[in-house]
This record gives C-alpha cells, sequence and structure tokens, in this order.
C-alpha cells in the first residue's frame, strides 16, 4: 500500500532546492544579514544571461535607492559577479550605506551583436522598475555603475534614455524609469577612438558586427558621446592612468563632452592604476564614489 505523501512537502522540497541550487560566490562580501534575491529573470525567458541578482541591506525600511551594477569583460566575458571581486570594500559600502544593489547578465558580442546588450540592460531595468514596489525600491532614485564594458553600457544606458532610442529596447519594454546618477570605470566612450578600430577580430568590432572604420554608422550607435545632452544625469568618470586596454582619452573626451553640454560630471584619473583591479577600491576613491551617489540619491 501507498503511503500519501502531503502536498506541503513537495514545496518544501522545492523551496530547499531551488535555495540550495542557487550559488553566489559574492555573498561573502556584503555585509552581514545582506538578503539576496538571486537569479531572477528579467525577460520571461531561459537565457543564462538574462538573469540578475538584487543585494538589500539588512533590516532596510522605506523605499530604497538603487545602483544597477554593469560588468565589464570586453562585451565577450564575465558575469554579474565579475568586478566585484576586487571592488569588495566598495561593494559592501554601498549596501552598508542604506542603497539597494542589483548586477545584472547581458548577452555577449559572440552571442548577438550590438544592439542586444542595450537591449538586455534596459530590460533588466525595466524588470526592476516594475518590481520596484516587491523588492523595496524607489523608482525615482536609481543610479548606475560599470567597469570597462560595463562602464560603456552604463554610460549608454544612462546617456540615451532621454533620447528616446527605439532600437535600444526590445518590444513592450516599459520605458518610464530614468538615473539620478552614473558611475563609470574606465569606459570606452568613442569606438572609433580604439587602436583596433580596424581589427575585425577586436572586442570593438565583435561588438557591432563590423570594424568601425568601415561602419562609422554603427561605431557612431554604439558610442555613448553620441548622445549627450543637457538633460543628462551627472557622471562620476574614473579611469587608470596606465591603462593599456582603453585610453584614458576615452573617459577625457567623455567628460568634455559631458561639459560642454552643460552636465555636471567629474574626471579622476588614478595615478599609475592599470585597467582594473584594487587600486581603484582605495579609502579615497570609495569616499568619493559613496558621497557622490548619497548626493544625487538622497
Amino acid at each position: 500500500m501507498k503511503k500519501k505523501v502531503h502536498p506541503l512537502f513537495f514545496l518544501l522540497f522545492i523551496t530547499v532546492t531551488s535555495v540550495f541550487s542557487q550559488t553566489n560566490r559574492v555573498m561573502t562580501i556584503f555585509p552581514q544579514g545582506t538578503i539576496l534575491h538571486g537569479n531572477l529573470p528579467y525577460n520571461n525567458d531561459t537565457l543564462q544571461k538574462h538573469l540578475l541578482d538584487i543585494y538589500l541591506p539588512a533590516n532596510a525600511k522605506g523605499k530604497l535607492p538603487l545602483v544597477i551594477f554593469i560588468h565589464g569583460g570586453g562585451w565577450l566575458s564575465n558575469d554579474k559577479y565579475a568586478d566585484m571581486g576586487y571592488m569588495q570594500k566598495t561593494v559592501a559600502e554601498i549596501v552598508s550605506s542604506g542603497f539597494a544593489l542589483a548586477s545584472i547578465d547581458y548577452r555577449f558580442a559572440t552571442q548577438a551583436v550590438f544592439p542586444a546588450q542595450i537591449q538586455d540592460c534596459n530590460r533588466a531595468i525595466s524588470f526592476l522598475y516594475d518590481n520596484a514596489d516587491q523588492y523595496g525600491f524607489d523608482k525615482k532614485r536609481f543610479a548606475l555603475m560599470g567597469f570597462s564594458a560595463g562602464g560603456h553600457l552604463a554610460s549608454l544606458v544612462g546617456l540615451s534614455k532621454n533620447n528616446k532610442v527605439e532600437k535600444f529596447f526590445m518590444p513592450n519594454t516599459n520605458k518610464s524609469f530614468s538615473f539620478k546618477a552614473v558611475v563609470d570605470f574606465y569606459g570606452p566612450a568613442e569606438l572609433i577612438l580604439f587602436p583596433g578600430a580596424d581589427d575585425e577580430k577586436s572586442p570593438e568590432s565583435l561588438l557591432i558586427g563590423a570594424t568601425p572604420l568601415a561602419r562609422p554608422d554603427l561605431a557612431k550607435a554604439a558610442s555613448p558621446v553620441t548622445y549627450v545632452d543637457k538633460n543628462d544625469p551627472p557622471f562620476l568618470i574614473i579611469h587608470g592612468e596606465k591603462d593599456e586596454l582603453v585610453s584614458t582619452k576615452q573617459s577625457r573626451l567623455l567628460s568634455a563632452w559631458l561639459s560642454v553640454a552643460g552636465v555636471p560630471n567629474e574626471l579622476i584619473i588614478v595615478k599609475d592604476a592599470p585597467h582594473f583591479g584594487v587600486m581603484f577600491d582605495t579609502d579615497e576613491l570609495r569616499n568619493k564614489v559613496i558621497s557622490f551617489l548619497k548626493k544625487q540619491l538622497n
């Protein structure tokens, strides 16, 4: 005779299984008690690159400002945990300062060429906006933070939003969101400036599906400086003096365009710093980042 199994057993089994199958290799970076909502699908599909994580401060009250974290990797590698490893203290300080943090994945250029990457970012942000009440976000206090290729995407998302570029959005995406601030760590700003602009195997060429010199129209469409105007959010731009992958000219050009348009911005060139690493997680830079976020989001 078969014994009947109570339906609650199956519910418990599914819940426990989902919790233990959810791996997060950076959770120890965050302050004790940080609440994780991990591997949330933001596009109603099963693509691994259409997932995001949300980190909430312990005992959070009221509607929280949200920092949206976009990883680097040349548009070709890494995931939503990347860059946190060498920015541990800054990441922890963001959450301990009372901000919610969301880290998003997006498709690589080898999976889909531009504008797929910004479509994914905007879709993820739309998901965060649509579910703000559920997770406790203040819809009016969103900021972007990106590193390298993620800095490019953060800048591009932040600058192009008010330009209403239809091809940057998937169909039926809520476009009601806006941004109070952008923190750009050594992100490309003008693709045509890259030394590999005529190399079909360069990351920027793989991103747009052609060399920037052969298709300057595509390069322009994928360059953040194209969308600068007076209505853009304030920027904090940080770049390593000895960056051999993304020239400081990229950030200097972006800062100059922002200044010409009258957009508040600050450019920090970090002495002797390479393209990425713990030199960007110093007390001085961390204080700059947190102060900027508090000023713009509070």
